[in-house]
């Protein structure tokens, strides 16, 4: 995690790595270049060393059984330590979750077997992204190759996802990322704010939110945008305050900052189609649900932009009563983003480029079904442009890793929920929950307010978006339909509400764990904080937000 100290030292430079800083520890191979490899290595030295049981055998110090046992013991416990490969108990975990459906519940009738043995092994994939056995796209990937083994699924069917519009839009999108980062734009646009809104606390928390609503359609990455370009500018105008991280002056400012950055996150990601990856991922299960929302990109944008907007007016404000900053003034703040403004200089060609291609993309993926470009196409050509002018080289594309991890495990839970529907088994859930909804009596508004608070708050047992969207988010949308809740409606909120939660706990979301790492707020007050905090997200998404969607008919 991005040390703010370093940060700040370099500000300029630490974007250009995405927010992590690379150091290569002696002894240590080059793909083990972080202290737990290092750890690793120092493991393997321990193990290879003289049993013990020989040297006090020499002296008679211990008897040669006793010794021996420990001698065993130790080794057993070094081997473990040393493996590299899946984590054990999370590996076994998953399996037998799919292992118990398919061994001791028996096919319910009218349902296809192959149907029910692929559910076994989706509910195993499922759990596997949660608990973490491998990373995410080696376990999807394992669970594929499974689905295929046991002739579950054709290679033809369990690889057809891969060719899925959706999907290569969420791929690109990191390759914008990664040029917004590389070229400094995403910095001085924030620095830009900075300039703008920093005479006081809160005026510094606005300019940086409505910074991040701004750079979020052209970075998916909520992680990325936290690391790669906020968290420096933040920990720079802490430290020059005197608020440090791990420190009681960390609630000066550097306390407040942070979380009104990472709640802002939560909105900003909501406003656009490409703010977060998970965004796309709701819409493409929803389809396979048989919900298809018409001009997709433009549809999310009048939905959310009128809660989106209430909640980063709000955001800083409310944070600034439940959790206020000790300097409440910043009368520097604007000379030092000036100053840091002067030394980027003028706006480099690769910057104006970068900036005419993404205004170009955001067009497109607003009007483009009007002239017979898809999103996904639009996409492309963006991404052509940045190649051919040399903003992006093919080798940035290549190591964007999260990109082509994404692609894998995202095709692969496409894939599968895509087959479970056509083998005819999401239809039979449906109309199970259908019946069981209806012998209770409840209306559809009350589902749906239920279902969306559940989903919410059942967030605190995950410690991924995605993994929370792709486990749940399916299941929650199919209950809501068969309650009478409109299709747009169901996935839409659902979809909106799987951005909200990213900061109730340390844990929720890539971006949290990086501000938390940041050292600026105590663990019992950033629980506190998140909870006040998820309250004020839901009153207003489903009071002003249903109320608006009413108006534009989504029901």
């Amino acid at each position: 995690m991005t040390s703010p100290t370093l940060a700040t030292r370099n500000w300029s430079r630490t974007w250009r790595v995405g927010g992590m800083p690379k150091t290569v520890h002696k002894g240590m191979r080059p793909s083990e270049s972080n202290p737990a490899g290092l750890r690793r290595m120092e493991r393997r030295r321990v193990v290879r060393k003289e049993p013990s049981w020989r040297v006090e055998a020499h002296s008679g110090s211990a008897s040669m059984p006793t010794v021996a046992a420990a001698s065993v013991k130790e080794a057993k416990k070094g081997w473990m330590e040393s493996w590299e490969g899946a984590k054990i108990v999370p590996m076994i975990a998953s399996i037998a979750v799919g292992l118990a459906l398919h061994l001791f519940c028996p096919v319910p009738a009218g349902v296809d077997p192959r149907a029910w043995k692929l559910l076994s092994i989706f509910l195993s994939t499922v759990t596997g992204l949660v608990l973490g056995p491998l990373p995410v796209g080696a376990w999807a990937f394992a669970g594929l190759t499974v689905a295929v083994a046991t002739r579950t699924l054709s290679f033809a069917e369990a690889f057809g996802a891969f060719s899925n519009e959706v999907i290569w839009l969420i791929v690109i999108s990191f390759f914008f990322a990664r040029g917004f980062i590389q070229t400094g734009l995403g910095e001085r646009v924030a620095t830009l704010f900075v300039k703008m809104y920093g005479k006081s606390t809160m005026g510094l928390a606005y300019g940086l939110t409505f910074a991040e609503a701004i750079i979020s359609p052209a970075m998916p990455s909520s992680t990325a945008r936290a690391g790669g370009v906020f968290l420096p500018i933040i920990s720079s105008l802490s430290l020059s305050n005197g608020s440090k991280p791990n420190d009681p002056s960390s609630t000066k400012m550097g306390a407040y900052l942070v979380q009104a950055q990472l709640q802002a996150a939560n909105a900003s990601s909501n406003l656009f189609l490409t703010g977060s990856a998970q965004n796309l991922l709701c819409l493409k299960l929803a389809q396979e649900l048989g919900v298809v929302v018409p001009n997709a990109w433009m549809t999310w944008l009048v939905g959310s932009i009128v809660p989106t907007f209430i909640s980063l007016a709000l955001t800083p404000f409310v944070l600034y009563k439940i959790f206020p900053p000790e300097i409440t003034d910043t009368p520097e703040a604007p000379k030092a983003a000036e100053k840091r403004l002067q030394e980027m200089g003028p706006m480099s060609s690769n910057e104006k480029i970068m900036l005419a291609t993404m205004a170009l993309a955001v067009g497109l993926w607003m009007f483009g079904e009007m002239v017979g470009i898809s999103a996904v196409v639009a996409a492309m050509l963006g991404l052509c442009t940045l190649l051919l002018s040399g903003v992006l080289k093919w080798k940035d594309c290549l190591n964007e890793t999260s990109a082509w991890d994404t692609l894998v495990w995202f095709a692969v839970l496409i894939g599968m929920s895509g087959q479970l529907k056509q083998m005819g088994l999401v239809g039979y859930l449906s109309e199970s929950v259908a019946q069981a909804l209806t012998s209770l009596s409840l209306s559809w508004p009350v589902v749906y307010v239920g279902l969306n608070v559940v989903f919410f708050y059942i967030h605190y047992l995950f410690a991924s978006q995605t993994a929370h969207v792709g486990a749940l988010y399916a299941a929650f949308t199919a209950m809501a339909l068969a309650a009478g809740v409109p299709g747009i409606l169901a996935a839409l909120s659902l979809a909106y509400t799987s951005n909200l939660f990213g900061a109730i706990t340390h844990y929720a979301s890539g971006q949290s764990a990086v501000f938390f790492g940041a050292g600026y707020q105590e663990l019992p007050s950033y629980f506190r904080v998140g909870f006040l905090m998820s309250i004020f997200y839901l009153v207003v998404w489903m009071t002003t937000g249903t109320a608006w969607w009413k108006i534009v008919g989504f029901f």
